[in-house]
């Protein structure tokens, strides 16, 4: 069995215990109110059952006795009652960080490690001079992209209710507040759990593709777009602190989004999504303008008089007033002496007209808008006006600068062989996908080049194509050209398949100039993939029609790098390596071509799919792969941990943009060791690479997997409008990276993070020395970090109760289980040995204390699924109860170990 320690809170961590203490017992009160007194105790004998398996060595059967055969509706309240509890520690933490946050800055002491004070002071101290750094600004790129993978999408009602409770606690940290208002404090953190307790955790019907935009949207819209002008506020105090310097700041953050674009084996998705998504993203920005111009109308009543204005905003007053009669007769006659109210009445009624494309005194451009914002706040600033009222116009130019009309710029993807099918049928050739990639370039390169055209066909796949081509040239005119992000191929191997897409592009009408006005983006998924992609980049940067056309999109290229295939397909070890190595190849590859090279990390929430903590995977990546820009996938309850609370939302921004200054400016220094260390690795892939096919390439694995993990309940679960699966499963590679590490991580193995890597550190051991290997373990950050993380989901894992699950699987548990759990006791041995620790996660004590709060509760919430799971299969999964109960519980383990896919 993994132990863990008890957790041990340091000092300054007392209000938060006294928080999970607080919430505990809250949810105790709802618990007994809202089923029974006899229910709250028998959940409480359970908790402790645990604790005495935990820190006792109590057998686990003693606490699967206690949760099995129970009647179905009684099984699933107390997988809801122990998620609830999982709620409120997840609650407290949260609340802790803007606790901890809030106490560095009253303090005034050392800046708060990661925040842009801490960034800018270690790059003072490092020789960066205040030109360098502004320069630098003028070129960063920061850009989370949120995907559709809602592994963790939350009802919005319930995202509500978490914030009220979050609320009340972050009142509380006003000493001076009375009993009373303590009291009510209490009472609305009460009224929010029975609330919650009684609204059901999701709904029975799958969501569409608009559902999820709506659920993207909420974070979007709400807790981002609020927080936007603090960070800017934030970096311009700190320039001012440590350099001196007061500057107007470039735009640096971006955000964008794949729902509703991402058309990668999701045959929901199409033309019409796209249209709907950038229709309904422009009509949620637009709201929140309108809302905004609103309260600076409210704010800035100035009356002639009182103060001068510039005579420029008279001007675009009266101008107004004759171009946009309708808008300017909003403006009350009793308001007539107020200058700033006035234009922003008209502003305000111009926005309102901007929601029909056709109106004729709508805006045409985001630059409209920001120029008449502009002379508003220099007008302020000139007439005395800087402490009322110009601050908060700054906040929405900001915003504004950020999200424009669009909201978030909308990427489309695709798979290359979808591509293939269209071309196909437009060439007329049914042996297409399997001709050479030098027939199907020689084939491509006029079309592509606009110096032919493709055949007109009504093949579905092929009319699919053209909307989507065409769709996205009507966003381009409807809503400007930072509406659109890339376009991403998914299962890119060759030029061809790029330029496929510059031809499809062509067909669809999706033209300016004579150039094709798309960003393309190969994904790079595979090991293999990830190994060739130098190869490919080569070729296709070869090609005299390509060249061309990056030409006209400023000779950037831009290349994602797919974390969950890869680790799925070669294992964490190899993955990391794949990813590490073809940066610093495809680099030389752009280098040698002169052009610039972007990358998209398409990374998922877990280790296993490339899950990192920013900080550490930003300066452990290859020096000059960052160089200003990090565009980054957000998934699943990635998004709802980072951006839910506003708070958090600014520090995770702040922590990012922090994280690409500081890889961008003073990457981590040469090391001579490095060659030599890189070459051990390769061996080390290689060998971790090949023992973990081995165990999913094994006959009978897919079966076991099926078996031994819930997949199955994963499959049947509302959780998204993409399939879980690409096609019938023959092996590991049909089946999708988010449900494939979603079921290993339910059943408390967490197999995809660790699998391989004791084999090779063995290996290395054996090779290259023990002493060897520790040394690259703590002196290579790309291997240490890599260590840390692996650590983290080892500490994770329960292997006793993975074998409970395994056991399901029948004759085939004990060929395979041996193998998991010999292999997991390899990896929890060397990676303590090589980190010169005596445990997991000695030197991560916060970790520790935050995996230790919630054991007691996730424990048996497994074996409560294990229970269910037999009885379900035992039905032939038919019984829909059980299968609502089983739900239940693997929301309530996702929400306890913070992990799905």
């Amino acid at each position: 069995m993994n132990q863990y320690r008890s957790p041990e809170f340091a000092p300054h961590e007392s209000p938060l215990r006294e928080d999970v203490r607080r919430l505990g017992t809250l949810v105790g009160n709802m618990l007994a109110e809202q089923v029974s007194p006899a229910f709250l105790d028998e959940v409480e004998r359970i908790r402790m059952a645990a604790i005495a398996r935990r820190h006792e060595g109590a057998p686990l059967a003693l606490l699967a006795d206690l949760l099995s055969g129970l009647e179905t509706a009684h099984a699933e309240a107390l997988a809801r009652a122990f998620a609830t509890y999982f709620q409120a520690v997840n609650i407290a933490e949260r609340v802790h960080r803007i606790r901890r946050r809030r106490d560095y800055q009253r303090e005034g002491g050392a800046p708060q490690p990661e925040s842009l004070l801490d960034a800018l002071t270690q790059l003072k101290a490092q020789g960066v001079e205040a030109g360098e750094l502004l320069e630098w600004l003028e070129r960063l790129q920061v850009e989370p992209v949120f995907t559709a993978h809602p592994t963790e999408a939350v009802r919005r009602s319930l995202l509500e209710k978490e914030q009220s409770i979050v609320r009340a606690l972050v009142d509380n940290f006003d000493p001076s507040r009375t009993p009373q208002e303590r009291k009510e404090d209490e009472d609305r953190i009460f009224m929010a759990l029975n609330a919650g307790w009684q609204t059901a955790e999701a709904s029975p019907v799958s969501p569409t593709v608009q559902d999820e935009h709506h659920h993207v949207g909420f974070y979007l819209a709400n807790p981002v777009y609020r927080i936007v002008p603090a960070l800017y506020e934030s970096l311009a105090d700190a320039l001012q602190a440590v350099y001196g310097v007061a500057v107007p700041l470039p735009r640096l953050l971006s955000f964008a989004t794949w729902v509703g674009g991402d058309m990668d084996g999701n045959p929901n998705v199409g033309a019409a999504t796209i249209a709907a998504s950038l229709a309904t993203q422009r009509a949620h920005v637009l709201e929140h303008y309108i809302e905004d111009i609103a309260g600076l109308g409210r704010l800035l009543s100035q009356t002639e008089g009182r103060v001068a204005v510039d005579g420029t905003l008279a001007l675009r007053l009266a101008d107004y007033r004759v171009r946009f009669p309708e808008a300017a007769a909003k403006v009350r006659p009793r308001h007539a002496e107020m200058p700033y109210r006035g234009l922003l009445t008209v502003i305000g009624a111009r926005l309102e007209a901007t929601h029909d494309d056709d109106h004729p005194e709508g805006y045409t451009s985001v630059r409209e808008l920001l120029d008449d914002l502009h002379l508003i706040a220099l007008s302020l600033v000139d007439h005395r006006g800087l402490h009322a009222g110009a601050y908060a116009v700054q906040r929405l130019i900001w915003r504004v600068r950020t999200f424009g009309f669009h909201l978030a710029r909308l990427d489309v993807r695709q798979d290359s062989r979808v591509h293939d099918d269209a071309l196909a049928s437009l060439l007329s050739d049914s042996e297409w996908s399997k001709r050479s990639t030098e027939e199907r370039v020689l084939r491509l390169r006029p079309i592509a080049g606009g110096e032919s055209k493709l055949n007109i066909s009504d093949e579905p796949t092929a009319v699919a194509l053209y909307d989507v081509f065409a769709t996205l040239g009507d966003a381009r005119r409807r809503y400007g050209t930072h509406a659109l992000g890339l376009y991403i191929i998914s299962m890119a191997r060759s030029a061809a398949d790029v330029l496929a897409v510059l031809a499809l592009a062509r067909y669809g009408g999706l033209v300016q100039d004579d150039k094709v006005p798309l960003d393309i983006a190969p994904l790079f998924e595979t090991v293999d993939d990830l190994t060739s992609a130098p190869d490919t980049l080569r070729a296709l940067l070869d090609d005299p029609v390509y060249r061309a056309h990056l030409a006209s999109r400023g000779d950037r290229q831009w290349v994602m790098l797919g974390y969950s295939d890869s680790g799925k397909d070669g294992g964490t070890l190899a993955s990391r390596w794949g990813l590490q190595r073809a940066q610093v190849e495809l680099l030389e590859v752009a280098s040698a071509a002169g052009i610039r090279l972007s990358f998209f990390h398409g990374r998922g929430g877990s280790a296993s799919r490339g899950g990192s903590r920013i900080a550490p995977a930003l300066m452990s990546s290859p020096r000059g792969s960052v160089a200003g820009v990090l565009r980054i996938t957000e998934q699943g309850e990635v998004i709802h941990r980072k951006y839910g609370i506003r708070a958090l939302a600014l520090r995770n921004l702040e922590q990012t943009v922090s994280a690409v200054l500081r890889a961008s400016l003073r990457p981590r220094t040469e090391e001579l060791r490095e060659d030599e260390w890189r070459s051990r690795m390769s061996q080390l892939a290689t060998r971790s690479r090949e023992h973990y096919r081995a165990f999913v390439d094994r006959e009978g694995f897919v079966d076991y997997f099926r078996a031994a993990t819930p997949i199955d309940v994963i499959e049947r679960m509302t959780l998204g409008s993409r399939p879980s699966r690409r096609r019938s499963m023959r092996g590991v590679q049909d089946l999708r990276a988010i449900p494939w590490v979603f079921a290993w991580t339910q059943c408390r193995s967490i197999l995809p993070g660790w699998y391989g890597l004791g084999t090779a550190l063995e290996q290395g051991v054996t090779l290259f020395g023990e002493e060897e290997m520790a040394e690259m373990a703590r002196d290579w950050p790309f291997f240490a970090n890599m260590l840390d993380d692996v650590a983290m989901v080892l500490a994770k894992c329960d292997l006793d109760i993975a074998e409970a699950f395994s056991r399901l699987a029948g004759p085939l548990h004990e060929p395979f289980f041996a193998l998991i759990r010999e292999e997991f006791e390899r990896t929890q041995h060397w990676l303590i040995r090589l980190k010169r620790t005596d445990q997991l996660l000695q030197n991560e004590p916060r970790l520790a204390v935050s995996i230790g709060l919630r054991n007691p509760y996730i424990d048996p919430m497994s074996l409560l699924q294990l229970d269910l799971l037999q009885r379900w299969r035992a039905g032939g999964g038919a019984d829909d109860a059980l299968l609502g109960a089983l739900v239940a519980c693997v929301n309530g383990v996702s929400q306890g170990l913070q992990n799905t896919g």
